[in-house]
């Protein structure tokens, strides 16, 4: 009998085990995390920090740098320098694209420059995976603009209603006899081609407006389906049922002590696994960059309020003016693995140590004193053909990477073929001069390897000991 009854005690023990751990876990809590945010950014003033930048945050509130702080797009048309992103996703998640100012403040051109006669195009990228991108392209938008004098802040909405996408961006005109910053958009489908710009947003007498951004709110949240965000001397909000059709103003941030005087370049973010959304604003005037306000409803002014103390971080780089992504697991894979931090080396040369491999101009030689020091910085990444192997991607040229064409070497854009992939990718072996260096044979050439000759970078079979010492680097900090 004491058996029995120590055995249905055991039983009934771990029953109850069982239960309250079942009472314990949440729904869903067992799978894996949800995907987190991807946030498109710059990061300040200079031709290195008008550049485009990734972040990513698993919450929405706590955000990483990726590629470890550094660029992940730059720019290579217009001004050579770009602010401003917008990130747009195509309805079936096909293409993405991203499309900034085309503007580089410090490197050659100044805030009245570029107010005045600045650059009427946006610059643009293309991608089918969020990691490999296109080379980006000028999209003129504002050159049909009568006394269009720039283009700046640009942003895309899909509208369901026409199948397309209504793009919108600030230029400073003339109209009426007013010299201001308004906001003007146009439709298109590949953000190569736009209708005829037409105006969007103007405000009443003298006060311009620069900075816009639109947010889709699901129905039974607020009155309207789309608020908008808006810098124009405040933060401006204003509800609509359609992306083309009458605004209404909603109010504004400045009963939460926020004024368009302190912050600009709204930034929406709804999170994902709650009824809330943050709306990310720029804290210019303090140098600050991002911070979030919160609201459970964007259509209601009285409904934002202030972060609490400690509850946000913001990561190591600044962030400016740029947009956010809700990924999916797919994508968060596919950008976390694409933009870990790797480490930025160089390459000195075994026989001529004060020399290093360096990119000018996209010709690939080995150089002392390196001008600008990010010409001779490398992201030793997996190679691109094969495991096991490396490839050689510039840490100031992202997606650019060392590319044997036949004997020479060129700084190259990646454009994902198979081809380029081949001569790309590099094994790393054993120093031919010093075993405790490395030389670097060809993947798709093998009996060759990486060497200088003349100070040129060269894909040469090695057949004499000046070759090997040649053939032979030492990959540094």
């Amino acid at each position: 009998m004491s058996t029995v009854l120590s055995r249905l005690t055991t039983l009934l023990v771990s029953v109850c085990l069982v239960l309250t751990g079942q009472a314990l876990i949440r729904p869903g809590q067992a799978g894996a995390a949800e995907p987190g945010y991807l946030m498109t950014h710059f990061v300040g003033e200079g031709a290195a920090g008008q550049q485009i930048y990734f972040s990513h945050s698993a919450d929405g509130l706590h955000w990483s740098d990726l590629n470890g702080g550094g660029t992940t797009l730059r720019s290579t048309v217009g001004t050579r320098g770009v602010r401003d992103p917008s990130l747009v996703r195509s309805p079936d998640g096909g293409k993405y694209w991203i499309i900034a100012t085309d503007l580089c403040i410090g490197c050659g051109q100044s805030w009245e420059d570029s107010t005045s006669n600045g650059s009427r195009n946006l610059v643009v990228w293309e991608s089918t995976d969020l990691v490999t991108w296109s080379q980006p392209w000028l999209l003129n938008v504002a050159g049909a603009i009568p006394d269009g004098r720039n283009a700046w802040a640009p942003e895309a909405i899909w509208d369901p209603e026409t199948k397309d996408y209504v793009l919108y961006w600030a230029t400073n005109a003339t109209l009426n006899g007013v010299l201001k910053h308004r906001i003007y958009y146009a439709r298109t489908a590949d953000f190569r081609t736009i209708t005829s710009p037409q105006l969007y947003i103007d405000r009443p007498g003298t006060q311009g407006i620069i900075d816009t951004q639109i947010i889709e709110v699901p129905a039974g949240t607020g009155t309207y389906r789309y608020v908008r965000a808006s810098g124009d001397g405040q933060i401006t909000l204003e509800g609509s049922n359609s992306i083309l059709g009458t605004w209404t103003t909603i109010g504004n941030l400045s009963g939460i002590g926020l004024t368009g005087s302190q912050v600009e370049g709204p930034m929406w973010m709804k999170f994902r696994d709650r009824d809330e959304w943050a709306l990310y604003l720029d804290q210019y005037a303090a140098g600050r960059g991002y911070m979030p306000v919160l609201t459970s409803n964007p259509s209601a002014s009285g409904a934002y309020r202030l972060p609490a103390s400690g509850s946000y971080a913001m990561g190591g780089t600044k962030k400016r003016h740029g947009a956010i992504l809700n990924l999916t697991a797919a994508e968060e894979s596919r950008v976390l693995t694409r933009w870990a931090d790797t480490p930025v080396n160089r390459l000195q040369s075994y026989n001529y140590q004060d020399r290093y491999i360096r990119h000018t101009n996209f010709d690939v030689r080995v150089d002392p004193n390196v001008s600008p020091a990010q010409d001779a910085q490398f992201r030793l990444r997996p190679g691109l053909a094969g495991t096991g192997t490396v490839s050689f991607e510039s840490a100031n040229f992202p997606g650019y990477y060392l590319r044997q064409d036949g004997a020479d070497f060129q700084l190259v854009h990646n454009d994902g073929t198979a081809a380029f992939a081949a001569d790309a990718t590099f094994r790393r072996v054993a120093g031919l001069a010093d075993s405790t260096w490395s030389s670097f044979q060809s993947y798709n050439h093998p009996d060759r390897y990486i060497r200088h000759f003349g100070f040129q970078l060269k894909l040469d079979p090695i057949t004499s000991a000046t070759g090997r010492g040649d053939a032979t680097f030492k990959v540094v900090q």
